[in-house]
């Protein structure tokens, strides 16, 4: 409740015990001390924490049959993000932290529906590169999360996702999958770049590529910019072979369809890192226990008021579409792009 409402620390308690509406919920006169809901956070691990994920399963099924979805194929988002940790909290390492380097850190796993905005699967990690069987046992986890229409799922991953363990584990779940790539080096044919749009130096190339240690070839996507020049007047240091002149994206891929089509799917993820942020802005950035199962369980506490902001927002857009039919006035200002507005824009309006 207290992350619904908006505050994301643990001693807000102070600031809402008196509160009427809160109060009213939970049928008290006042709430308790901060320090009792500080004993029940103690309490909860990892067991507590796979319960929750639990629950936002049920709830997501629930909401999509109210509002009328019925997604065959979604598109799948999965990125990592660093959360710093400023004590001697467990797990904690120190690791790639582009904002703090040499900081500890906690590495976090997100999964969102791309349809939906919603948050699918995720969890709490120690501050490391995932490896490739944490991967696959991740995107295993993924489909018993999945409400019952859906029978079709694109996955589309960053470049800490790409090994064999997490394109076997793709094939394994019959998912579609996009997953960038920094650490193959596929043989593309020099003779196989073009470009579809002759005014634009873009060019795109794709091949069948094997990486060693992999069970078969897979196809790889790949496109090239030209890098600028320098500065008019400057010396222009020449590349010794034609790779250094180009910026590439290479990308592994079930996909059959042109390399642009195929990339322009993928760079459809790029919000995702803006739903990260919003669930950071909303609990996430707040590391509650030096005890790594209490902050596994308050991750998934955090993602469920996510969520049900989420799904708040999307019966308001499909209520205050079903009164515009009946009462043909499209005079409803307050609920104007509710559906797109941010959990702290929305809340207002809503509670409002």
């Amino acid at each position: 409740m207290l992350l619904f409402i908006g505050f994301n620390r643990l001693w807000h308690f102070v600031y809402i015990r008196l509160d009427a509406m809160v109060c009213g919920f939970f049928r008290l006169s006042r709430l308790p001390v901060a320090s009792t809901f500080w004993r029940y956070v103690d309490s909860l691990g990892i067991n507590q924490a796979n319960s929750f994920l639990k629950i936002i399963g049920i709830l997501r099924e629930r909401v999509w049959q109210q509002c009328g979805l019925c997604y065959q194929k979604i598109h799948v988002n999965v990125d990592t993000t660093v959360e710093t940790i400023y004590g001697d909290q467990q797990g904690g390492r120190k690791g790639y932290n582009p904002q703090h380097r040499g900081k500890k850190g906690y590495r976090l796993v997100l999964c969102f529906i791309d349809e939906t905005r919603e948050y699918l699967n995720g969890k709490l990690r120690k501050g490391e590169t995932i490896s490739g069987e944490e991967s696959a046992a991740f995107i295993r986890k993924i489909k018993n999360q999945l409400p019952g229409c859906v029978k079709k799922v694109l996955l589309c991953g960053d470049e800490g996702f790409l090994s064999w363990d997490s394109v076997a584990g793709c094939i394994k779940e019959t998912f579609d999958f996009i997953i960038a790539n920094k650490v193959c080096h596929p043989g593309f044919d020099p003779d196989g770049w073009y470009r579809p749009k002759k005014r634009k130096a873009i060019e795109y190339n794709s091949c069948m590529y094997q990486p060693l240690g992999w069970g078969f070839a897979c196809r790889f996507v790949a496109m090239r910019i030209p890098k600028k020049d320098s500065a008019a007047g400057q010396p222009v240091q020449g590349e010794l072979f034609e790779e250094g002149r180009y910026t590439y994206r290479i990308f592994c891929t079930s996909l059959s369809g042109k390399p642009p089509k195929v990339i322009a799917i993928y760079d459809k993820r790029a919000n995702i890192e803006n739903l990260i942020g919003e669930a950071k802005r909303e609990g996430l950035d707040a590391i509650p226990s030096a005890k790594f199962k209490n902050n596994y369980a308050y991750f998934q506490i955090v993602m469920l008021a996510y969520n049900i902001w989420r799904y708040f927002k999307m019966v308001a857009e499909i209520s205050k579409a079903n009164n515009k039919a009946k009462t043909h006035d499209s005079a409803q200002d307050e609920f104007q792009g509710i559906i797109n507005n941010t959990i702290r824009i929305a809340r207002l309006k809503l509670l409002s």
